[in-house]
């Protein structure tokens, strides 16, 4: 066995790396509430296509947009919600996301901008740039909703 390793390697053993991050927000997110945040995406989209044909301004992109916003701060918010149900590995990783709601933040927020992307480029026709630019800001707004009800939810976490 090699002794010669240094002794940083050894202190950020502890230390977690962005993979884990991830792996821990994914194993988070596995239970959030799926159907409901699809409800409350398509339910949004649907209203807000109505309301547009009542007031003669539809728009589409701004539907999505909002329904894609809703659906990703549905989803990431029950799924931390509770976090003493699902099996061992997801309730960590649930503690782990209450104990760390900016970081865990991240991960719904890049997906959202990631859903985003294709309705602004397409449906909005703002270009590479300005579609790439909207998308952010609404990964942006995602980050920073998740982040403050995750930091409200904080008492939930288990203590360790």
């Amino acid at each position: 066995m090699r002794t010669d390793r240094p002794i940083a390697h050894s202190v950020r053993m502890n230390e977690l790396t962005r993979r884990d991050e991830m792996s821990l927000a994914g194993a988070a997110l596995r239970g959030a509430p799926w159907k409901a945040a699809a409800v409350t995406g398509g339910g949004v989209a649907a209203t807000t296509l109505l309301m547009g044909l009542i007031t003669g301004s539809v728009d589409l992109a701004f539907a999505l947009g909002v329904s894609v916003t809703l659906f990703t701060l549905v989803a990431s918010v029950g799924a931390i919600s509770k976090p003493n149900i699902g099996d061992r590995v997801t309730q960590q990783a649930r503690n782990w996301s209450l104990r760390h709601p900016w970081r865990f933040a991240l991960y719904p927020a890049a997906g959202a901008a990631i859903l985003l992307y294709p309705v602004q480029l397409v449906l909005d026709g703002e270009g590479v740039f300005g579609a790439a630019w909207d998308a952010l800001c609404g990964g942006a707004l995602i980050y920073l909703m998740t982040g403050i009800v995750a930091m409200a939810m904080r008492g939930r976490a288990a203590k360790n």
